[in-house]
């Protein structure tokens, strides 16, 4: 699998050290400079980048048709952070706050080649028609390139996705056979498209709910469980482990048991490859992480928060499954706890009750409506009430994500950074972290970590609003 051709023009960081170490979550674990050893230099983003899908439904046909869009310059890539966003360097005095796109290099949209596997045959141009997500307005002007991403067989077991029954799916006797197809599909894909390397993100639907086992607890017992066809091991794992095998980044976005556990770990520090998850945090979540850290900021206490959705797309279908269901409900059921922080602010948050309901109803399609009644308390202990409609679209929301993750998972690569890219959490309804690390789920904390760790690799200076050198 290639990997990058090293050159003479290498993207070279800055050796002066920032003046504050923070924890940056580079490699699974809270860092600083004393115990992560910050990249002498970068491989520079030469080439085409494979950007692999599994799933070619609604949330990657949407991303691809948009940056197909936004590389014509037909429109803007709107909700990107790396196609949008600016990162402020130096002192506010400085003035300095390049676009993050300019600022890191990073591979140029214009280089990015898409691809991916399906469970049925249907190319993307095809695809995105049955998700209807996008209007005819925007899927007819990338018609043909649309047309010619045709997915690849994929790998599925309805043991793992009850509601759905693929027809383009590959056969083999073993797990370690799919695994091995698999990773002919990675080599073939990119040597046909002339690729300098690959990575991939999870868009596929949500998988029934699974704990980790004995299976994924070491290398060599995942792989004696793929030659036992273990049922521990799920479709998601086994693209996981052909992409891993392959020296490819891989990122999750589904609440599934993908890339968070012992044998992946393992594998990806011996292999030198970064993954990222879990489950893109876009809607209801999204506002969640945004309003129960403005709520505690202010020390305003929370009885109840009650949750619902209601989606009509194949995602809905999925979860109406109660398997499904379930792995959903997990992820999203995680963060008020760890926000709040109940142990420490029992007077506010112990007594918090939290539910979570998500409702398939198909008029809805992929607009779907996130509803929210919050029962919070002020000043002794008099009662309020927030609520929030958020009436979405959940691939619009996602698409941007796939992006983002795309990009950030290859520069990561490049930058010699390996295992779980906690600082990458920012996308995830459930960020993975290092094993009893709990994960930081405060959406402006998250922002924060992602900026400080790009500063960081960079060579610049971290920011820690402090602000106390403006007043001497």
């Amino acid at each position: 699998m290639p990997r990058g051709k090293r050159s003479h023009n290498e993207v070279a960081t800055s050796s002066r050290s920032p003046t504050a170490s923070t924890g940056l979550g580079l490699a699974g674990c809270d860092v600083t400079e004393a115990n992560v050893k910050k990249p002498s230099s970068i491989r520079p983003a030469e080439g085409r980048l494979a950007v692999l899908l599994p799933g070619l439904g609604a949330v990657a046909t949407t991303a691809i048709a948009g940056t197909l869009l936004a590389r014509r310059g037909l429109e803007k890539p709107i909700g990107s952070l790396t196609q949008m966003g600016t990162i402020r360097l130096g002192s506010r005095k400085d003035a300095r706050s390049p676009r993050i796109m300019d600022f890191l290099p990073l591979a140029p949209i214009g280089d990015v080649v898409f691809g991916g596997w399906d469970i049925f045959p249907e190319n993307a141009y095809e695809s995105a028609v049955h998700a209807n997500v996008l209007e005819g307005r925007h899927l007819d002007q990338v018609k043909e390139e649309l047309s010619r991403i045709k997915p690849m067989s994929a790998v599925f077991d309805p043991a793992y996705v009850k509601r759905l029954n693929g027809t383009h799916v590959k056969k083999g006797k073993t797990k370690a056979d799919l695994v091995e197809q698999v990773r002919d599909d990675i080599r073939r894909f990119v040597t046909q498209n002339e690729c300098d390397r690959a990575v991939a993100v999870w868009c596929a639907s949500t998988e029934v709910y699974l704990e980790p086992g004995a299976v994924h607890q070491s290398v060599a017992a995942f792989e004696k469980g793929l030659l036992a066809n273990d049922p521990g091991i799920s479709s998601s794992q086994i693209y996981a482990w052909a992409c891993l095998k392959e020296g490819v980044p891989f990122a999750n976005g589904a609440p599934n048991l993908t890339v968070d556990f012992p044998a992946v770990w393992q594998l990806a520090k011996e292999r030198n490859v970064p993954v990222a998850g879990k489950d893109f945090k876009t809607g209801q979540t999204l506002m969640k992480t945004v309003i129960a850290p403005a709520l505690k900021a202010r020390m305003l206490g929370v009885r109840g928060w009650f949750s619902t959705n209601i989606l009509g797309n194949r995602d809905g279908e999925v979860l109406d499954d109660p398997g499904s269901f379930k792995t959903k409900e997990m992820s999203k059921l995680g963060s008020l706890e760890v926000i709040f922080q109940p142990k420490l602010y029992p007077a506010l948050y112990e007594e918090l009750y939290h539910k979570v309901r998500i409702e398939y109803y198909p008029p809805r399609g992929d607009a779907k409506e996130g509803w929210d009644n919050i029962d919070l308390f002020g000043w002794l202990g008099y009662p309020m009430q927030l609520k929030i409609d958020f009436l979405c679209r959940d691939s619009i929301l996602a698409a941007p994500i796939v992006l983002d993750l795309a990009l950030f998972m290859d520069f990561a690569s490049r930058a010699g950074m390996r295992g779980t890219q906690e600082w990458l959490s920012f996308y995830f309804k459930s960020p993975m972290a290092a094993p009893g690390l709990t994960p930081e789920h405060d959406l402006f904390i998250q922002l924060k970590k992602l900026k400080n760790t790009l500063r960081w690799v960079m060579g610049e200076e971290l920011i820690t609003h402090l602000g106390s050198e403006y007043y001497d």
